[in-house]
């Protein structure tokens, strides 16, 4: 009987968040969200860097945010993330990578090994059971490397414009010559409209240091729910990256939604309405198989 009417109670969430409710919430409520955001804490790890993150104490399966690449874990993404969380009294947790927002390093030393030790920290050391990662862009990539390495940890994943591999991809299928030019000067700059600068800078190193955590030339080992959402009109990580993922992971519980006037930062309501939804089921779908 409990199972039931939980199932109840979560199909009325989905409903309120279909019927625009989520909207409702933001015009509304926006003050009090804000009020009770969860507080800055900062995890203290030996001999490395201070990683700061936002965590509300709550039910199993918890949700851990990862952000995309030199973003943070104030988006509105996470945020909105937070706040369901919260109204079901689930767990949820959202940080800063090392060397960036208000967590201690620099960005331009970071790595994919870094940043995946931080998941692992997170899921390790910060949060308690198996937990839906939710992955942003490189962050869809991190999920995949952290659901290999602590399958025991992952009930779920839920990718957005996630970008496995793609850096290297991309990188590899410049005109040889342009890569030769890249290499010399020891840094690949990418044209982007998410800095002031207009372009996001790579290294040669870190290129070199990423094709040793690239995921889609095998089989992904990863039997868990797969939630894929990615957008048609994205001009960063093109969508058929979140298809290779759908054909290559072994769980046979795989979806993908594909969002035509999607862009890449999915930030839009509609587009928000849609992740949390997406959670919302997966809670649903692990809460009722307990």
């Amino acid at each position: 009987m409990a199972a039931v009417s939980l199932r109840s109670c979560r199909r009325g969430l989905s409903q309120f968040l279909s019927n625009g409710g989520l909207t409702a919430v933001w015009s509304t409520r926006f003050e009090e969200v804000r009020r009770h955001k969860s507080t800055v804490q900062f995890a203290s790890r030996p001999n490395l860097p201070k990683l700061a993150y936002r965590k509300v104490k709550g039910k199993s399966p918890g949700v851990v945010f990862l952000p995309g690449y030199a973003s943070n874990m104030n988006g509105q993404k996470a945020e909105a993330l937070e706040e369901f969380c919260r109204s079901l009294g689930h767990s949820f947790l959202r940080f800063d990578y090392t060397g960036h927002g208000a967590s201690e390093g620099v960005l331009a030393e970071g790595t994919l090994g870094t940043w995946k030790k931080d998941v692992l920290y997170v899921l390790d050391e910060l949060v308690e059971g198996p937990q839906i990662l939710v992955g942003s862009s490189i962050g869809g990539w991190l999920m995949l490397l952290a659901a290999i390495a602590r399958p025991e940890k992952t009930a779920a994943l839920v990718g957005i414009a996630t970008a496995a591999d793609h850096l290297v991809t991309s990188f590899n299928s410049l005109p040889l010559e342009t890569r030769k030019e890249f290499e010399a000067k020891g840094e690949w700059t990418v044209p982007t409209k998410h800095t002031e600068e207009g372009v996001y800078k790579f290294s040669m190193n870190f290129l070199q240091e990423a094709e040793n955590h690239c995921v889609l030339q095998s089989p992904i080992p990863i039997t868990c729910p797969v939630r894929l959402i990615h957008g048609l009109k994205d001009e960063d990580v093109p969508w058929h990256v979140s298809m290779q993922v759908a054909e290559r992971v072994l769980s046979h519980d795989v979806d993908v939604v594909l969002r035509r006037y999607g862009q890449h930062r999915m930030s839009e309501k509609d587009d928000i309405k849609l992740i949390v939804y997406t959670v919302d089921d997966l809670v649903d779908k692990l809460t009722t198989m307990v």
